[in-house]
């Protein structure tokens, strides 16, 4: 009978249970993969090989490639910075719930953006590299008014890489990637900064940080005005 198992399964035994037969039971041993799974596996596991363009890529410089796929990165890191400072104000021991809601808004807005990128990498016949994202530097955001500070440098920081990138776009003379930028990202970018700084202007002008009224008024009636 043991023979007759090693027939069947490549002279080893399955890691996945099998449906086991009256009388038909796999002989002792060290667990191995069956010579097909065997097979398979080396096909995942082996090296990828040299990528493939698509076949509608058509004066779409690496250089510019490689950044759309840096500002990727950049969005959803920027994503992961407000869906943290979203679910810090929305603690119990935080409780400012508009604060959430208008960073929660943020995140979704990096997303759509991150996404926009990568329909236009494909749309141009580019390959999708997806990096590392970065864990926000803290955990703790602090008050609304500290939050608010760093949210307007990310936006700064996002901007920054935003104009690179059409830098790069202008000097390899791509005019689709420049309109692209122009249209769905440098004005926006533009009204986000203006906005954290209109934000802290008034935070400020209430009394925040040292005011913890300023802050709780802020939240009630300024962010939580379309509410």
């Amino acid at each position: 009978m043991g023979s007759l198992w090693r027939l069947l399964t490549g002279g080893c035994r399955f890691l996945l249970v099998a449906p086991r037969l009256p009388g038909l039971l796999p002989p002792p041993g060290p667990p191995c993969y069956p010579l097909a799974a065997r097979a398979q596996l080396q096909v995942r596991r082996g090296p990828q090989g040299p990528r493939k363009w698509g076949k509608n890529r058509q004066d779409y410089p690496r250089e510019c490639e490689e950044g759309i796929n840096r500002q990727i990165n950049q969005e959803l890191t920027a994503f992961y910075v407000y869906l943290s400072m979203s679910y810090y104000f929305d603690r119990e021991d935080v409780a400012l719930r508009n604060f959430a809601k208008f960073y929660f808004e943020q995140a979704l807005e990096e997303q759509k953006h991150a996404k926009l990128l990568m329909d236009f990498q494909n749309q141009r016949g580019g390959r999708i590299i997806f990096w590392d994202i970065k864990k926000p530097s803290r955990d703790e955001w602090g008050n609304g008014l500290e939050a608010m500070e760093q949210a307007l440098d990310l936006e700064k920081t996002v901007n920054k890489s935003i104009l690179d990138l059409h830098k790069v776009a202008s000097e390899h003379n791509d005019l689709v990637l420049c309109e692209f930028l122009e249209s769905n990202y440098l004005n926006e970018q533009i009204e986000a900064i203006r906005m954290f700084g209109d934000h802290i202007t008034n935070l400020k002008r209430l009394g925040a940080p040292e005011n913890g009224m300023g802050e709780y008024l802020f939240d009630k009636h300024t962010l939580g005005e379309g509410s």
